[in-house]
């Protein structure tokens, strides 16, 4: 199950860039060219937040019960060794700050335009908090992994 689970959050780190790329293109064009707030517009922000919902999902259901660097591995072994080791203080700390900072940004990106009636504004706000959560994941991102376990 591990591996199984370890190999979707994996993939669907790659399917999460590419929906905040499209996210942030449709935001940032909306805005510079103070284009209409179109439903489209709405629901690439609303496919991005579903990817990152779906991402942190699985990245609980590893934090939780099935990763090596799973919560009940880290009380184990103490939070002294888990901040002393790089590994387990990134997966264990880390990461897991940033991803869920990641979380609440992506989900203000798709509310908070919402609140606003100009559609350059709604973009703005858009691009604004995707760019936040794009940030975010990027930094969080393990970028030592390879695409898939046993590459």
């Amino acid at each position: 199950m591990y591996s199984l689970l370890l190999a979707l959050h994996n993939i669907l780190r790659w399917v999460v860039i590419v929906l905040a790329i499209v996210a942030l293109v449709r935001a940032y064009r909306g805005w510079l060219q103070k284009r209409a707030w179109l439903d489209r517009d709405r629901k690439a922000g609303s496919f991005f937040s579903i990817a990152v919902d779906t991402q942190l999902l699985v990245g609980l259901l590893l934090y939780f019960f099935f990763s090596e660097f799973a919560l009940k591995s880290i009380l184990s072994k103490g939070w002294a060794f888990v901040a002393s080791q790089a590994q387990y203080r990134f997966f264990a700390l880390e990461h897991s700050f940033y991803m869920i900072l990641a979380v609440v940004f992506v989900h203000l990106g798709s509310i908070l335009p919402r609140k606003v009636q100009e559609p350059w504004k709604k973009h703005q706000r858009a691009a604004i908090f995707f760019t936040l959560t794009a940030l975010l994941i990027l930094i969080g991102m393990p970028w030592f992994r390879p695409l898939l376990p046993g590459m």
